[in-house]
């Protein structure tokens, strides 16, 4: 789709192509008010927290688009870019995302509502590094192989039914609240929401991509920057919404939620519908796993500390690591 819109908006003028990124940012800002609005709704209506309805509802929906390009990837015998991307999406949300959206507002943390996806998110992180190391396999090459992958997904089934029997016992504790009464027009606007914030950025990166090669970017420095960053816009969007809403909760839910699932479902599906499974390129031992585990350590830090909020200075630090990280990525294809 994105290589399709690319040829289109190459051939319109610039005035046309930057009208189009613009209704794409005012769709972005639309669907994630509805997608906000209404997760909101429906955590009253069931009393379940906030956290727990962005680290299920809300992330399955953002993260399933990565999840159905990498499986169909990995059929058209494609499969090592689901793992990057996975990885990436993950270093990009615990980094990038929580680190922006700190600095619009420090992030209360409810520790008893997010533990579980805590330290799930941890515990994923560190098994992907132990799946990717060379030992598994004869002649030291590291591979996701495909039994790897079905034991993903079968820890994502574990994972989606011990988050849905957390959310039935979970009750509000805090707030005065008047449940909707039209919950199904919720989930509806939910799924609306989802699919405006995702094709909206299916729309807006390649039109930002066609003004930043007018304007003489390198391509290298696109490749950094739009197209990473491109998929885990749904992510940013909406938790850069929860925060300005009040919802902060809903947002660390998300990212949460949407880091298990690019390593359970993005990696896990990927790996397991391909028999020879996800090849792990040389440089993600020297630079991809190393500053996935230095990212998780500190947003794991940062959700355990005693002012129970990740602070703007706290945030910074991700961020910073998540700028250090591109630097090592791409910093020498920008000296060359």
């Amino acid at each position: 789709m994105e290589a399709f819109l690319m040829q289109i908006f190459s051939n319109l003028p610039t005035i046309a192509v930057v009208l189009v990124g613009v209704i794409s940012l005012f769709s972005l800002g639309k669907g994630a008010d509805l997608l906000v609005d209404h997760a909101v709704s429906v955590s009253r209506h069931f009393n379940i927290p906030k956290a727990i309805v962005g680290a299920t509802i809300v992330s399955l929906g953002t993260t399933l688009p990565e999840a159905s390009v990498s499986v169909l990837a990995a059929v058209q015998g494609v499969p090592d870019l689901a793992l990057g991307n996975a990885i990436g999406s993950v270093i990009v949300d615990t980094g990038l995302i929580i680190g922006i959206a700190s600095q619009i507002a420090p992030l209360p943390i409810d520790i008893n509502a997010i533990r579980f996806q805590s330290w799930t998110q941890f515990a994923v992180g560190i098994l992907i590094v132990i799946f990717s190391l060379p030992f598994w396999h004869p002649g030291g090459i590291g591979n996701i192989s495909q039994w790897m992958g079905i034991i993903l997904i079968i820890l994502l089934v574990a994972y989606l039914y011990r988050s849905m029997k957390q959310s039935t016992s979970s009750t509000y504790e805090t707030e005065e609240i008047t449940p909707s009464t039209h919950v199904s027009l919720d989930f509806l606007l939910i799924i609306i929401g989802i699919a405006i914030v995702i094709i909206a950025s299916k729309v807006l990166i390649p039109s930002v991509e066609v003004l930043a090669i007018r304007a003489g970017i390198p391509e290298s420095i696109i490749a950094a920057t739009l197209v990473a960053f491109g998929t885990s816009l749904p992510e940013l969007t909406t938790a850069i919404k929860s925060v300005t809403k009040g919802h902060s909760d809903l947002a660390l839910g998300n990212i949460m939620g949407a880091d298990i699932l690019n390593i359970l479902f993005v990696i896990g599906a990927a790996a397991a519908v391909t028999k020879e499974g996800l090849a792990v390129p040389s440089n993600f031992y020297s630079i991809q796993l190393p500053f996935l585990m230095i990212i998780l350590v500190l947003f794991r830090i940062f959700t355990l500390n005693s002012g129970e909020q990740i602070s703007r200075m706290e945030g910074m630090v991700l961020l910073v690591c998540y700028l250090i990280y591109l630097a090592f990525n791409y910093g020498p294809a920008l000296l060359i």
